[in-house]
């Protein structure tokens, strides 16, 4: 019965989604081709599989989740470390991808747009559900200063959050961690010291009650050098969280 009812739910869907392509055309933000379905957001089907989505079956250091050629046994999966990220603050970071094709667009339609579509979230939870994202408790979005946050209209990172919070019944504290320090915009000629300088001091907790004790998952859109979820994850560590685990959409 169930089967059944799953099956006619997906006739209807993809009825729906054949009607919207032809009455309100999207065009696919990476190759500009038709977007067969609303759950992929602003980009194609052939898109999305072009682009790389990592999986468990990937090998990367376990900390900061870069990826590794290393060939190597299950059991020692964990003891891979690339030694780069030795100094930074947070426990271990993951992305669902490479910042590139589907990842890339979607993203910077999330700088404009409070939208996250059915498929990138089904991402954002794989990711959570694995090791060892999983043995997070909270979740907790990388705030935007209070100034960047009134010239956008919202924080993408709160965004993320509620949609991933909303899937995986973890609780999410949207106002705990707080941007003290308006940083310049990072360019992509920074190098990973200038974005770590930029970035110190730059966050603070002011509900430490809410954050000692509990395993954070912290949420962005992309990580490039990880300076700025290292940087948050300091003060998340500094004000009594156990363990600081990151996620983020993509890494650069």
């Amino acid at each position: 019965m169930v089967s059944h009812v799953n099956s006619i739910s997906s006739i209807v869907s993809n009825l729906y989604d054949g009607g919207l392509s032809l009455v309100y055309p999207q065009s696919c933000a990476v190759c500009s081709r038709s977007v067969e379905s609303r759950h992929d957001g602003v980009v194609c089907d052939a898109c999305w599989k072009a682009t790389r989505v990592l999986s468990e079956s990937d090998t990367f250091c376990w900390k900061c989740g870069a990826l590794s050629r290393a060939q190597i046994i299950e059991e020692k999966r964990q003891s891979i470390r690339c030694g780069k990220c030795d100094d930074e603050a947070y426990t271990a970071a993951r992305a669902c991808g490479a910042y590139e094709g589907a990842l890339r667009a979607l993203i910077l339609q999330l700088k404009r747009e409070r939208h996250v579509c059915r498929r990138l979230v089904a991402l954002m939870y794989e990711a959570q559900r694995r090791e060892p994202l999983n043995r997070a408790d909270l979740i907790v979005p990388v705030p935007l200063h209070a100034d960047r946050e009134r010239e956008r209209g919202f924080n993408q990172s709160v965004v993320l959050g509620r949609e991933l919070s909303l899937v995986s019944g973890l609780p999410l504290d949207e106002h705990s961690a707080v941007r003290l320090i308006h940083t310049e915009r990072h360019r992509a000629g920074m190098d990973a010291k200038a974005r770590q300088r930029s970035v110190t001091g730059a966050f603070a907790v002011r509900h430490t009650d809410l954050i000692a004790g509990r395993s954070v998952l912290l949420v962005d859109d992309v990580l490039t050098t990880g300076a700025t979820v290292s940087a948050c994850a300091r003060a998340l560590r500094d004000s009594g969280a156990d363990d600081v685990f990151v996620l983020t959409i993509a890494r650069a």
